[in-house]
């Protein structure tokens, strides 16, 4: 051996350690992010009707967060906002298509443009993934643009701009993209499972991030017949009833248990970093979410909290609990610090905050979460959806929660709503007008926020507004 070859072999000897160290603090990265899940639709989150065995498994072996929060109430935006780490006036994904929802004639102003797609300038969490080393899949629904392989995936089963497998879609033969047909009668559910399992075998040997963001279950309500039948005589609890939505869920559990089975014969469970989570609150007309009020695509509790569990075991205590406010804005910088990774974003970029330091039981740097909707989203069901408003899930306006407090800001008539959520989780019981110190600073905060990332505030009058047709239009859907 010359004297450089040995010079060489000695200086690979001295780094091998640190570079084995590395690969050993970088963890693979597993993000399960289900359809319209809703807060309670799971065991460990307290529901007595649907049965999930293997995430409730999952949850006594990790970490589960009690108020945490997507980044919108409907599906389009808090997929970018989690993509991304950007909240919504960054990437001006707000809805799915356009913000005009609704009857033109009971939108009061002029509701914000949408952007229907992620633009390509901005830098994904799968692309800083991809850019330190892991090799990157996505299995299911994507939703902010043509080919999540534009935005940092190097395997795509499924993903495309389609935001729901279409009518009768769950079984084969398929019709979103991005995959080939199964069997006839295979279900969605188990064959994106199927997919994220071989993925995980394949790169078994290297560090891998795989999403796994299940179509289900959002509609077309579609369970497999054997679980329908072993619900439909179940009874039902608080407003958890329907026996095929609880067959979705027990299908979810069951792939989810699936994959969890592999990590474990692969012995990779303790180097993979699993984050389990839902796009937002579920359709109140299908499952409550009590005492949470509302559900997708309101701004109420029911329609943006979800549940989270994140489990790293060696790392993240099993059966620890969190009471803090989290965002799913959180996971972009949290993985980022936790595979060193995230030193070339500018500290303003990413609008989270990383969540390791609740990992080790220690405090998170107390902040205020933000939300931003300047356009409308027409109702599911009046009676049903629990909203402000007959006949939306929401109008334009914004909102902020900072410690219990919570306050909604409605731009049509400039009106205030303030809850105390440790007292009135459902926010039945308005107190703008006997906490005014509390609402003007709430007013402040939402105020600077808006203007420090320029949120749009609309308040252009839409010249098709009709008032008598708004107030006869509320009147008819309330007498039915």
């Amino acid at each position: 051996m010359n004297s450089y070859n040995r010079g060489f072999y000695v200086v690979f000897l001295l780094i091998l350690p640190i570079i084995c160290s590395e690969a050993k603090s970088k963890p693979n990265i597993i993000l399960i992010n289900v359809d319209d899940l809703g807060w309670k639709d799971l065991g460990f989150m307290g529901s007595d009707y649907y049965e999930t065995p293997n995430l409730d498994k999952l949850a006594a072996q990790g970490m589960v967060f009690y108020h945490a929060y997507a980044a919108a109430a409907n599906c389009a935006p808090s997929r970018a906002a989690m993509m991304s780490g950007m909240n919504t006036p960054k990437h001006q994904i707000y809805t799915v298509g356009s913000s005009e929802r609704g009857d033109a004639k009971t939108r009061r102003i002029i509701p914000t443009a949408n952007n229907d797609f992620l633009p390509h300038s901005i830098y994904t969490l799968a692309e800083m993934l991809q850019d330190n080393g892991y090799i990157t899949g996505t299995f299911g629904k994507w939703h902010v643009n043509e080919d999540p392989r534009q935005h940092g995936f190097d395997v795509n089963v499924g993903g495309s701009q389609r935001g729901n497998p279409g009518s009768g879609g769950y079984v084969s033969p398929y019709k979103i993209d991005f995959i080939e047909d199964g069997p006839e009668g295979e279900y969605l559910t188990d064959r994106l499972t199927d997919e994220a399992i071989a993925f995980i075998m394949g790169n078994r040997k290297r560090r891998f991030f795989l999403y796994l963001p299940f179509y289900s279950v959002h509609t077309p309500i579609m369970g497999k017949a054997e679980w329908i039948k072993k619900f439909e005589s179940k009874p039902g609890s608080d407003g958890q009833d329907r026996a095929d939505y609880a067959a979705m869920v027990a299908s979810v559990d069951e792939n989810v248990g699936r994959l969890l089975v592999v990590l474990d014969e692969l012995k990779l469970t303790k180097n993979t970093l699993l984050i389990f989570t839902s796009d937002n609150g579920g359709i109140r007309d299908i499952s409550y979410q009590n005492p949470l009020r509302a559900g997708k695509g309101s701004y109420y509790e029911g329609g943006i909290r979800v549940p989270l569990v994140i489990r790293w075991p060696g790392r993240i205590q099993a059966g620890s609990t969190s009471d803090v406010p989290v965002t799913q804005l959180d996971f972009f910088p949290t993985i980022g610090s936790i595979i060193k990774g995230g030193a070339s974003l500018s500290s303003d970029a990413l609008d989270g905050l990383d969540l390791t330091p609740l990992f080790d039981q220690q405090e998170l740097a107390e902040r205020a979460l933000f939300w931003h909707f300047p356009i409308y989203l027409e109702a599911y069901n009046p009676k049903e959806d629990g909203g402000r408003d007959p006949l939306f899930r929401t109008r334009p306006g914004s909102v902020v929660r900072m410690g219990k407090w919570k306050l909604h800001h409605y731009f049509e008539n400039n009106d205030y709503e303030l809850y105390d959520l440790e007292q009135d989780p459902g926010e039945a019981h308005n107190l703008v007008a006997i906490q005014p110190e509390m609402r003007d600073q709430l007013i402040s905060l939402l105020n600077a926020w808006r203007k420090e990332v320029n949120a749009p505030v609309p308040g252009q009058p839409n010249p098709l507004y009709d008032d008598e047709f708004h107030r006869n239009r509320i009147e008819e859907v309330l007498a039915k």
